[in-house]
């Protein structure tokens, strides 16, 4: 059985594709089968596997809208089991000729359903707002990790995503759960990250995953080169950070016979 996750988080800058991408290549390193659907029309995901995006011919876009098979679109990336259903900037125009579609809220949800059962998990990048795009990831999905940044103004917005994501639930999806709040951009340095940490810890308690993603050079330097951190730097902070994530999401779901010693990478 596959599971659906989307990250999302209306506020920019809070590391959802960054989270997307290594998330992905992680769980590949771990023998896991991905999908990750780039969701945004800013199409991140898409270039920080080493894509150009003027050269994508089918994208998401063209399976929500004009009902192309998901099977066309999907891209094998470098990384062992990891694929991806590209976006390019026709998705910025998707909202507005859905408004006008029947079951417009489950179109993203019947793409995925085609093609879900190939993977162990699905993973959607959404953008950084709650748009028309977002709402169907959110119907697509089982579960939605939200990426928290350990700044100024962390906590502002998570309100109107809460409250989103319970009305989805009430109307769209009874069966959609909060997988975690995920901490990011994390600087141990800093009383700041540390009072971040404490207040979600504080109002989310076990919702909140036990690992923290530092904030760390090479972590950003890596899309630039087209590349997922496990590839360009393996040694790195940022790599530790996302694999010990993946660690724990199927420790969560009960999807490896690890033991808790070999939970966490030094």
């Amino acid at each position: 059985m596959s599971k659906v996750i989307a990250l999302a988080n209306q506020k920019g800058g809070v590391g959802k594709t960054t989270t997307a991408i290594n998330l992905a290549a992680s769980l590949g390193v771990l023998e896991q089968k991905v999908l990750l659907v780039d969701a945004d029309p800013q199409a991140n995901a898409t270039s920080g596997f080493g894509f150009d995006v003027r050269n994508v011919k089918n994208s998401i876009y063209d399976c929500i809208v004009d009902e192309v098979d998901p099977q066309k679109t999907i891209l094998n990336t470098d990384m062992d089991n990891v694929d991806l259903i590209p976006s390019n900037i026709d998705l910025v125009g998707a909202e507005i000729e859905m408004l006008n579609m029947p079951n417009r809220e489950n179109m993203l949800k019947g793409v995925i359903n085609k093609v879900k059962e190939n993977y162990d998990w699905v993973l959607i990048d959404c953008s950084p707002s709650l748009g028309l795009i977002t709402v169907n990831a959110l119907t697509a999905a089982d579960s939605t990790i939200i990426p928290v940044q350990c700044e100024y103004f962390a906590l502002e917005g998570l309100g109107k995503l809460l409250n989103t994501i319970k009305i989805i639930q009430g109307n769209l999806n009874r069966e959609l759960e909060i997988e975690g709040f995920l901490l990011t951009m994390y600087d141990g340095r800093t009383r700041l990250s540390n009072q971040v940490v404490d207040e979600v810890r504080t109002h989310f308690e076990s919702m909140a995953f036990d690992t923290i993603i530092q904030r760390n050079i090479r972590l950003s330097e890596a899309p630039s080169y087209g590349k997922p951190i496990i590839q360009y730097d393996a040694n790195s902070i940022g790599s530790t950070s996302y694999l010990n994530l993946a660690k724990e999401l199927l420790q969560r779901n009960d999807s490896t016979k690890m033991e808790n010693a070999e939970k966490q990478v030094d």
